[in-house]
């Protein structure tokens, strides 16, 4: 094998478990991808990180993050995995232009955030546009955000802003929320909550940061400006597993299933951050299962020997 273990991921998780995995002197390659782009690095500040009282920059943590793997000897390349094969012992990890051998791996790719594909989405992303109410919402204490989607979590996010926000709109391209109804309950209830039915937001606006957004009723095709501060579109998130195919067992919505100690049904295959199916998708939840997933794998290596 050309490793002991090899990491397919370059946000918390991924690197966590090449900090951990190396100094327990496990050879150890951190595979980066060029195209997925870790969601901690485009947060501009992130204020429930424990150890900073202050905030962070999440691009900043990344770095150092990165910086403490690298100093314990963890191997970096940047590349795009194409494919997982099993092979005798161990596996193949195939990118576009080589293949890689390793006893074991761990999965740490993450989830991308749906986008609206709107004009502004890009152009304003950490500058009054989110996907994230629990890591942005204390920046907009008593502004007024909207809210796209009408699931669970757009709800959930909505209530969640009210803390900080003088007003939420929610706009919700049906004439009924798709959310659970105790959450439509609370949400009906709380009078910072308003609802903008059968409404797209068709354009981002604004002049260095967000200051509205267009809306689009979809019955009628009026198109109006709406005034906000800030954008948070939930309409789900998408996990970075197409490349799997078959080499692991994913959930209905493409998440990586595998137990406590993030091991999944493949002997030597462990799954770590936000492509795993889990409650909590976070920088600390992240990092905490990424341990948890190189101390598994550790373990796992030294059955092998024995």
């Amino acid at each position: 094998m050309d490793y002991d273990l090899i990491i397919i991921g370059g946000g918390p998780a991924g690197l966590t478990a090449g900090i951990y995995a190396s100094r327990a002197r496990v050879k150890t390659l951190l595979i980066e991808s060029f195209s997925v782009i870790c969601q901690a690095v485009t947060t501009d500040h992130i204020e429930n990180y424990p150890g900073f009282p202050e905030g962070v920059n999440g691009f900043e943590l990344i770095e150092k993050f990165k910086k403490q793997a690298e100093k314990f000897g963890t191997e970096f390349i940047a590349a795009e995995v194409k494919e997982i094969k099993e092979t005798k012992p161990g596996w193949q990890i195939v990118t576009e232009d080589k293949t890689y051998t390793a006893s074991s791996i761990i999965i740490a790719t993450g989830a991308s955030p749906k986008r609206l594909d709107v004009p502004g989405e890009d152009k304003f992303r950490g500058r009054g546009v989110s996907y994230c109410a629990t890591c942005d919402g204390a920046l907009f204490k008593n502004k007024e955000v909207v809210v796209v989607g009408g699931g669970d979590t757009a709800l959930e996010e909505a209530l969640f802003l009210t803390r900080f926000a003088k007003k939420v709109t929610v706009i919700h391209r049906r004439n009924a929320l798709r959310g659970t109804k105790i959450l439509q309950e609370r949400s009906f209830a709380n009078k910072k909550i308003e609802i903008a039915w059968d409404s797209v937001v068709t354009e981002i606006t604004g002049s260095g940061k967000v200051a509205g957004v267009k809306i689009k009723n979809v019955k009628t095709n009026a198109i109006t400006d709406f005034s906000c501060d800030g954008i948070f579109i939930c309409v789900g998130y998408t996990p970075n597993t197409g490349f799997l195919k078959d080499a692991v067992p994913l959930d209905e919505a493409g998440y990586i299933i595998s137990d406590d100690n993030c091991l999944t049904s493949k002997a030597g295959i462990f799954a770590a951050g936000d492509c795993r199916k889990k409650l909590l998708r976070q920088v600390v939840t992240a990092a905490g299962e990424g341990a948890t997933a190189a101390f598994a794998c550790q373990r796992y290596l030294e059955n092998q020997i024995s």
